[in-house]
């Protein structure tokens, strides 16, 4: 039985694993085990960190780094690239759990996954990177910024909900309750966040100093956010300060992954949720390519967006099912596993099982780690997600470059991220649109004397006819005088043509008909001759009156011409 065509459009189900496997051996594998430790460790308190400013509780994270990045590292289209939580979400996650429950986020989730998976199949992968950077931009620098205020209450151990209301009342409250800021968590927060800025002068001061012993190889391998969060935590047990925690808010984190349980999904609200998944779904399909990109440029490889998409997609269908929350690709930990040597994606996989590790081992430990040492991390990461440099560049770019980012960055702080993304995508569409309408030109063409007497006249279309230059046309028909009895419209420069401006070209036809004029097309492409012929124009007009090229038509207007002043 012949396969449907559909299907053959479809594109394979090939991970990356299958190729970076062939000629593996053992020494790659070292590499990649330590890379996959450091990458498990990097990825401990981040994971937690993510989750609990996403409104949820801290063993989420690290359910989701789990499975979900052993899931993207197993299936992807990256040799490299690590997923997992990401702080891109944090805004998004905690919407969806204030407005919709934690119950629905898993439903959008789900949801989000299944339709990721079917863009990577269907090939749409390669249509992300259509988005514009200004727009990538804009609302990544909003979203780091949402994510340091979201950090606000943490690192100033305020008493104080502010899950509720929009942008401005939360900042409102936030400014009210700072005179009851808690001392302690302040100053840990402090003192922990100068630590992370401070850590790679501080290693590379030390590094100096002992150059010949392996105490720089020992420090090179343990990243800064670990050593913070183990001197932090022991800091606030010995001082006895009065601080919240992990236990105390959360309580302890359990030693194993919870049993796969599938959600009950009420049909009547899946209408409701389209909005948060397809908020979720373009998230990730952005931060995993852009991620990807990024892993390319550093390692000379060339991803498979839409292995990765289906990638991304299962493992966030795997993830709400093992209780976790949203994955993606992360820069961060991409960048330290190929920095620390991995060069397959067993050093993903290896990550993954690193932190099911710890997590079987060491989980009771987190209950003290101070929530304080915690916000000084995400407050950490928002600074280096954000691409602050940008601003001060704005003023080299375009006026349209900078209205669309900023328009993004500021709707994605103040309103919301979906509605920032859909804002600078209309705006995007609306300037190209309008700049390219500006490059559709109409040029007279210089005829000989005897043609003008003729009332020949002849323009020369250069760009794209379509909607947006219906104006163009209009002013050419006004501007058709009763002298003009023979227009030419030489075509062979023109990209293409739309149904509107068709039906613009039809209308000139007429006018001229019930004037007793001609109107002449030549150098049509096959696009424009296609439209002609499908929408019925062509079987209007004469056939001489669509010529190959310039040449002919003027050759067969000069002899209607001539025809014309002898019978009159």
């Amino acid at each position: 039985m012949a396969t449907p065509q559909f299907l053959k459009t479809l594109k394979p189900f090939k991970p990356r694993i299958v190729d970076s496997l062939q000629g593996y051996n053992s020494q790659r594998f070292l590499k990649d085990l330590g890379a996959g430790i450091t990458v498990g460790v990097v990825a401990l308190p981040l994971a937690m960190a993510f989750a609990i400013a996403s409104g949820l509780e801290p063993q989420t994270g690290l359910f989701t780094a789990i499975v979900a990045g052993f899931i993207i590292s197993a299936f992807g289209g990256s040799s490299v690239q690590i997923g997992g939580p990401a702080g891109a979400f944090i805004v998004v996650v905690l919407g969806i759990v204030n407005q919709y429950g934690v119950a629905n986020l898993i439903v959008c989730t789900l949801m989000a996954g299944g339709l990721l998976f079917l863009m990577g199949l269907t090939g749409l992968g390669s249509l992300v990177r259509l988005i514009p950077v200004s727009i990538v931009i804009g609302f990544t620098n909003g979203i780091a910024v949402l994510i340091a205020l979201s950090q606000i209450k943490d690192f100033f151990g305020l008493n104080i909900d502010v899950t509720q209301g929009n942008f401005f009342e939360k900042n409102w409250a936030l400014l009210q309750a700072i005179p009851g800021l808690n001392w302690s968590a302040f100053a840990l927060a402090s003192i922990s966040l100068a630590f992370l800025f401070l850590w790679p002068k501080l290693f590379a001061v030390l590094s100096k100093e002992h150059s010949e012993g392996t105490f720089p190889k020992i420090l090179q391998s343990v990243p800064g956010s670990v050593i913070l969060l183990v001197a932090g935590t022991l800091a606030a047990y010995i001082l006895g300060l009065d601080i919240e925690t992990i236990g105390s808010k959360f309580g302890e984190i359990p030693r194993s992954l919870p049993t796969l349980t599938l959600p009950s999904i009420e049909l009547a609200s899946v209408q409701t949720l389209i909005g948060p998944t397809l908020t979720i779904a373009f998230l990730c399909a952005i931060e995993s390519l852009l991620c990807a990109r990024v892993a390319d440029g550093i390692t000379h490889e060339k991803h498979d967006p839409n292995q990765e998409l289906m990638a991304q997609g299962l493992a966030n269908i795997a993830s709400p099912l093992f209780g976790g929350m949203p994955a993606t690709g992360t820069i961060a930990r991409t960048v330290t596993n190929i920095r620390s040597g991995g060069n397959s994606p067993v050093a993903g996989i290896i990550h993954a099982l690193v932190l099911l590790i710890i997590m079987l081992v060491a989980a009771p430990l987190a209950f003290h780690i101070p929530l304080a040492v915690l916000s000084a991390v995400l407050m950490f990461v928002a600074y280096n997600m954000g691409e602050w440099r940008e601003f001060p560049k704005l003023k080299q770019y375009t006026t349209v470059y900078r209205v669309i980012m900023l328009a993004t960055f500021l709707l994605t702080v103040i309103v919301d991220l979906t509605v920032a993304v859909q804002v600078g995508l209309v705006l995007a569409g609306v300037f190209f649109i309008y700049r390219v309408s500006t490059l559709t030109e109409f040029i007279p063409v210089y005829l000989k004397d005897e043609d003008r007497a003729r009332g020949i006249a002849a323009y020369k279309i250069y760009g794209s006819l379509f909607f947006a230059v219906v104006g163009k046309i209009e002013n050419l028909i006004l501007n058709t005088g009763k002298s003009t009895k023979i227009l030419i419209l030489d075509l062979h420069q023109t990209i293409s043509i739309d149904t509107t401006a068709l039906e613009c070209l039809e209308e000139l036809n007429s006018e001229l008909q019930r004037a007793g004029h001609t109107l002449i097309f030549c150098g049509l492409n096959s696009q424009a001759l296609s439209l002609f012929k499908r929408s019925g124009f062509a079987a209007q007009l004469q056939t001489w009156q669509i010529q190959d090229d310039f040449s002919a038509a003027m050759a067969h207007a000069q002899a209607i011409s001539v025809e014309d002043q002898a019978g009159a």
